[in-house]
């Protein structure tokens, strides 16, 4: 059935707009997903700030190019759905990758575009293996406390010991 042209602009919009908000996608072959595959895999990719959409390449590349955004081409080809990362994209890699295993023979990540930079699959693997945003910011925040208790416990221990010390003259004064 053939899409009316101002369907096909409605698509171009959305794929914009979907672009516009992301920090990198993941183009993934689905073949054979049901309703509730991609709706469990709609829900997944919701918890960690993702999306999923199923795309036409041909309105796909019209909309990257309208954005900026690199066109990967032979990840362009047979029926795609695109997983966006909207600020953290770590964690969606990560439940792209654990839905991928759960389903191999169904859906399968062939690459993706990170920073305007084409990925294999093989990569995003990589990326899937990084700390999320929440990792990051609680490394962050031990790397930070870790100095200002450092120093916390050595002024302790420098008020302990004139403490002493100080208790050392006075008992030695009354002593004599």
């Amino acid at each position: 059935m053939a899409i009316t042209r101002e369907r096909k602009e409605e698509l171009v919009a959305t794929y914009s707009e979907l672009l516009s908000k992301t920090d990198g996608f993941i183009i993934a072959e689905y073949k054979g997903l049901t309703v509730a595959q991609v709706g469990n895999l709609r829900k997944k990719l919701g918890d960690v700030g993702g999306s999923f959409s199923v795309t036409k390449n041909t309105l796909f590349k019209i909309a990257l190019q309208e954005n900026g955004w690199v066109i990967p081409d032979d990840l362009l080809l047979g029926p795609n759905g695109v997983v966006f990362g909207n600020g953290n994209l770590p964690a969606v890699a990560k439940a792209v990758q654990t839905f991928s295993k759960d389903l191999p023979d169904i859906f399968k990540v062939k690459g993706g575009v990170i920073a305007n930079s084409i990925f294999n699959a093989k990569e995003l693997e990589a990326v899937a293996n990084l700390p999320t945003m929440d990792e990051i910011r609680a490394q962050l925040a031990g790397i930070i406390v870790a100095p200002a208790s450092q120093l916390a416990g050595l002024l302790e221990a420098a008020t302990s010991q004139v403490v002493n010390v100080l208790q050392a003259y006075v008992d030695k004064n009354e002593a004599a």
